[in-house]
Parts: C-alpha cells; structure tokens; sequence
C-alpha cells in the first residue's frame, strides 16, 4: 500500500509533544489512550482544523500546515470526510438536506475560488441526488431521508452522518469518538459500517475509548501526556476472530497502563 497520510513532529501548545506517524491507503487506525491525553487535540490538528505550534502534516504528499485558512478548508471540503460524537446536524433541514450540505458547499466553493472537486467537474443536481441516495442505500438509511434529525434513533442519524461525510468522496475519514454517543446495539451497527467503508478502501482515522471499537481496527496508536507511546499491528479482521481480536487489545492495553 501507499503512503497516504504523514505526521512529523506535531506539536501543540503543552498537549502534543512531537507526534510523527504515517497511514497508508486503505487502513483504518485506531488512536486510544486515557482523557487528556491529547486523542481529540491530534485529530483537530492532524486534519487542519486546528493549527499546530509546530510540525507538518502531509496529505497525499501535500503539506496542509502550510495552507491559508480558506485553502485549508476548501482542502477539507472536497479531500477529508468527518464523523463526530456530537453529530452537529441542521435542525431545520431534513436528512436527505443535511447529507448533501458539503456537497452544495463544495460546488459553491469550486465555482467561487474557481477549482474543481477530485472529479475534475463540479456535480449537477441530479448527480449530487444520486450520489446521495447510492449512500443512503449503502447505509441503510434511504427511508429516513424526508424526516427530521429528531425522528430517527441515534444510531440512525450516526449512519446518516456517515453518509454525509462520505458526499464529497474523502481521500481520508476522520471520526472522533463516533460511537460514544451510542448504545452497545447502535454502535456495533455503526461500526460495521465503518468497515464496509474501508473494506471497499475508504482509509479511515478514529479517536475512541473502546476496545472493541478499536479491535476491529488495522492498527492502534497509543498516546499518552502528548507522545505515541505504543502501536499495535492487528491481522486482517475475521468473523471468527472478533473476541480474539478483542482480547488481543485488552491484553495490549493493559500493558499500556491503560
């Protein structure tokens, strides 16, 4: 695989002490470690919507720590999706509006700064329609896209919110802690479908404070008081193999402190 994201010597303030890691295309990378350690704050930084006091980060060979501020959040827009905890979506737009928000963004950018998306063309309507509901369909989510965000589970408006960051076809998917808002049901459903996602090559970075969340993971970053202080290499997942996987990240963690 390639190199797709590089992390060299990110430093913030007290909170990050010379973080460097690389992912390649294709994983999904779990970050864990105790609160305060620093988990949110490398995200934040790593995906430009924070500045670092020191360090870069490279994406697909392009250093966004040396992007403007409207460049970095074009940069955003159309090459990184984003799932959070708090889901943030738009009381007074129903599903199917607040899925395709980034992408009305991402065409009114292109046309004011005069870019194009990945594709090399901005979308029509009808695409940007269609590209939406092929999601919502992956999803499982297509028959909730008339209704409002607070007439659907959590569960359903985390795959939704999934759906949303995945508009604009991300290079990398960021998500921090996108289970944690979620019951043991509804955060197994998401979690599956993060791996869809990544099995069909979407590379995927995730904050989370859960084992099992992580077991499912390629790789493990620990960090703790600002530093990666541990990585665990986990073998390709495995029905079969999911209690054994787990079992493997809590032994690991343990021996981490955790």
């Amino acid at each position: 695989m390639a190199e797709l994201l590089r992390v060299e010597n990110l430093c913030k303030d007290q909170i990050l002490n010379n973080v460097s890691f690389t992912i390649e295309k294709g994983e999904m990378v779990a970050v864990m470690g105790p609160s305060g350690s620093g988990k949110s704050t490398l995200l934040y930084n790593v995906a430009g919507m924070d500045q670092p006091s020191g360090g870069s980060v490279f994406l697909n060979g392009e250093e966004i720590t040396k992007l403007s501020e409207d460049e970095k959040a074009f940069f955003r827009l159309h090459k990184m999706g984003f799932v959070f905890q708090q889901m943030n979506m738009m009381g007074n737009l129903n599903i199917l509006d607040n899925i395709l928000l980034p992408a009305v963004q991402a065409n009114k950018a292109g046309k004011e700064i005069g870019k194009r998306n990945r594709k090399g063309n901005r979308r029509s309507e009808t695409e940007l329609l269609k590209d939406a509901e092929n999601l919502m369909k992956k999803l499982s989510v297509s028959e909730l896209a008339g209704r409002s965000i607070t007439q659907v589970s959590g569960g359903q408006l985390q795959r939704a919110c999934i759906c949303r960051s995945m508009i604009n076809h991300p290079e990398i998917l960021f998500a921090d802690e996108p289970t944690g808002a979620l019951n043991k049901s509804a955060a197994a459903e998401v979690m599956e479908e993060f791996i869809k996602l990544n099995r069909e090559g979407t590379t995927i970075l995730l904050v989370t404070h859960d084992s099992k969340v992580a077991s499912r993971c390629s790789r493990i970053l620990y960090l703790l008081d600002g530093n990666i202080c541990g990585e665990l290499k986990l073998p390709k997942a495995e029905g079969s193999m999911e209690k054994q996987r787990e079992e493997t990240v809590n032994n690991w963690l343990m021996e981490m402190g955790w």
